[in-house]
């Protein structure tokens, strides 16, 4: 039990150390300000390839013996985004008036992120930046397929679904207008199917440029509203909720904590400063909040596992297991990226099945607006040709 409470005061005091050493180091390099960052995110496109290219490039000139300007040059004349040139020519500029290298990047920091920054910042003091950089580009490259095979899995849903919007509303503006009306002066009582159908067209039509300037700033209102921070929080605490979406997210955020964890820590970051890295490289603001909460108990001498340990719906026991006994062995390490592959298996074999998840809920929508449009449709015709027949 003394041995233990030794380990967490020792383990406490290295993080502390390592995370006031690190804030000497923030307070040479100017970080942008918030609108500052805004401006990068907006005009400064630097795409997650380009990073990941960059990182490479940098750690091959400088394992091959070059100098840190001539390497920077060298990605300069192979950089096809003109942003990325942009960016480059003043790192270049910087570096040559003596600067770090993590301290001129720190400008670009809505471009970067703080996770690369601090890699770079770890390998400048310790003397390994070649190796700091081939690892990064290495996990930013398995961040990159993640989120293809994300964005992959979304696709078909998303072309199926436009597709049957744009042709029920290209029905309800081209077709329905001529067809509707003859139904609607025929001395036939229509179902109320028909009746919906006959006033969504007449609204449709009427006010066809109105809905479409709505939809543009309904667009808009919800690009700008998604940059607030109560927004973030609110969507991302519903989707941990929502019944299938709720699993994948949760697989996905650990995937990428304990990826980025294991990264940090490889590269000579102690603990709690991982962990709050590891906090800002994250777009979910649950598992944010909750990482920032776990430092602060890191602080106090707690293991890191016996804070996940009080949220299962957030951090499985599978994860707090693994980690507990890291901490506990000293391989934390290694467990992490045990983890990080196991949850990236995880994520792949589930978006893999992605269409087959949603595809019967899809089935569902269009069958349910085919047969509420051909009732609509079909049943007034029905009731014609039963009155002339009588």
């Amino acid at each position: 039990m003394e041995e233990d409470i030794k380990k967490k005061e020792t383990f406490s005091q290295e993080s502390q150390g390592m995370v006031e050493k690190s804030g000497k180091k923030k307070k040479e390099a100017k970080a942008p300000s918030t609108f500052e960052q805004m401006t990068q995110n907006l005009f400064l496109r630097v795409s997650l390839q380009e990073r990941v290219l960059f990182a490479r490039h940098l750690a091959v000139g400088i394992k091959a013996g070059m100098t840190l300007q001539d390497s920077l040059r060298l990605i300069l004349r192979q950089s096809k985004s003109s942003a990325m040139k942009k960016i480059l020519n003043q790192i270049i500029e910087d570096t040559s008036a003596g600067m770090y290298l993590s301290a001129s990047m720190q400008r670009f920091q809505g471009v970067f992120g703080q996770l690369f920054i601090n890699i770079v910042n770890v390998g400048e003091t310790s003397g390994t930046l070649s190796e700091n950089l081939s690892y990064l580009a290495q996990e930013m490259k398995k961040a990159k397929d993640l989120r293809s095979k994300v964005k992959g899995a979304m696709i078909y849903p998303m072309v199926i679904l436009v597709a049957t919007l744009g042709i029920v509303g290209g029905l309800m503006i081209g077709i329905f207008p001529k067809i509707l009306p003859v139904f609607a002066n025929l001395k036939v009582e229509l179902p109320i199917t028909t009746k919906i159908l006959i006033a969504v067209s007449n609204f449709v039509t009427a006010y066809t440029l109105w809905i479409v300037l709505g939809i543009i700033f309904s667009i808009l209102a919800v690009w700008v509203v998604s940059h607030y921070e109560w927004y973030k929080r609110a969507w991302h605490f519903m989707l941990l909720r929502l019944p299938i979406i709720g699993k994948i997210v949760v697989k996905v955020n650990i995937s990428n904590i304990t990826r980025i964890m294991g990264l940090l820590l490889n590269s000579g970051v102690q603990v709690i400063e991982a962990v709050n890295i590891t906090a800002t490289a994250l777009e979910n603001r649950m598992y944010r909040r909750e990482l920032k909460t776990a430092a602060e108990t890191l602080r106090r001498g707690e293991f890191f596992s016996i804070y996940l340990a009080k949220n299962e719906r957030m951090f499985p026991i599978i994860v707090v297991n693994m980690i507990q006994v890291g901490e506990n062995t000293g391989n934390l390490v290694d467990n992490l990226q045990y983890l990080s592959e196991f949850y990236e298996q995880e994520v792949d074999e589930v978006l893999k099945n992605m269409s087959s998840i949603i595809e019967p809920f899809l089935l569902l929508f269009m069958g349910l607006l085919v047969g509420f449009i051909a009732l609509s449709v079909i049943t007034p015709i029905y009731q014609i040709s039963e009155s002339l027949t009588l």
